[in-house]
């Protein structure tokens, strides 16, 4: 196998569409279970591929190297196979910051707000802060150690602490509690994504400050939180163009070679565009 995806639930994914629009290969979706992981792993039988839900940190021990901006964020969604010296790296980064400049969401002083701390809750922190910030607050439910499992809004309190560079983690009791003044709402887990469209990590009544609601799941188009959100009359996106963007430089590091960035736009258009008319 030589390019392709991994995670553990790929019915939802739209990568091999958008590779295959943007390159010139035949790109796989690989479901692993947990067990089959460890498995593919240790094997490296590919050329290059991308890293979802929930492996994003699980894949790190099996590589050689990681990009400086993976070991600083401390999650991998790209691992290139350079003869035999497995690489990591983090695109994700690359695509949220490229759908939040894209879409006029300014970041800069502002109080944030990331529902889910997982591996793409890691990278939306460090894009908030790259983008100078003026708080962030991790929103997890109690116990959660992954922002893949956050299915449910919990109402007891956690502790309070302190994580690096002055990111706070909060519990959705405390959220709103407390932070109903947030700026900016990066929604991160999992909760209303195909097939569960019903599923939201937050009611946004209480946060009348809210000036953007970034949804970072793809699928559906608009998903329940990112509705509520125009409804209030806040800037909702959600995450196709990430995905996109984020896919766009993977195939950068795949390839060896630079890509325009107006691929970007047209794919997402192009992909948008087909979505839409199929209603989904």
């Amino acid at each position: 196998m030589r390019y392709g995806l991994i995670g553990e639930k790929l019915g939802h994914s739209y990568s091999k569409v958008i590779h295959e629009k943007l390159a010139d290969y035949t790109y796989d979706l690989i479901p692993l279970s947990k067990d089959e992981f460890g498995t593919f792993m240790e094997k490296k039988e590919f050329t290059a591929i991308n890293v979802t839900i929930p492996y994003k940190q699980e894949v790190i021990p099996y590589l050689d190297e990681l990009d400086p901006l993976a070991m600083e964020i401390g999650a991998v969604n790209t691992i290139v196979n350079r003869n035999g010296h497995y690489v990591g790296y983090n695109t994700d980064f690359y695509g949220f910051k490229y759908m939040l400049l894209h879409n006029n969401i300014q970041i800069k002083g502002k109080k944030c707000l990331v529902l889910g701390n997982g591996g793409t809750s890691q990278t939306v922190q460090a894009v908030l802060k790259h983008l100078d910030a003026g708080e962030i607050f991790v929103v997890s439910r109690r116990g959660s150690d992954d922002g893949s499992s956050d299915s449910s809004i919990n109402n007891s309190r956690d502790t309070i602490s302190e994580m690096p560079d002055s990111v706070n983690r909060i519990s959705y009791e405390a959220c709103y509690a407390e932070h109903t003044d947030a700026a900016i709402i990066v929604n991160t887990t999992p909760l209303g994504m195909y097939p569960n469209l019903e599923g939201s990590p937050l009611d946004l009544t209480a946060f009348t400050k809210c000036e953007a609601v970034v949804d970072v799941i793809f699928n559906p188009l608009k998903t329940k939180i990112a509705i509520q959100a125009e409804a209030m009359g806040i800037k909702a996106v959600t995450g196709l163009e990430m995905l996109v963007a984020q896919a766009k430089q993977a195939i950068e590091y795949f390839l060896d070679k630079a890509l325009d960035d107006a691929l970007i736009d047209q794919v997402y258009q192009e992909l948008f565009d087909e979505l839409q008319k199929n209603n989904l």
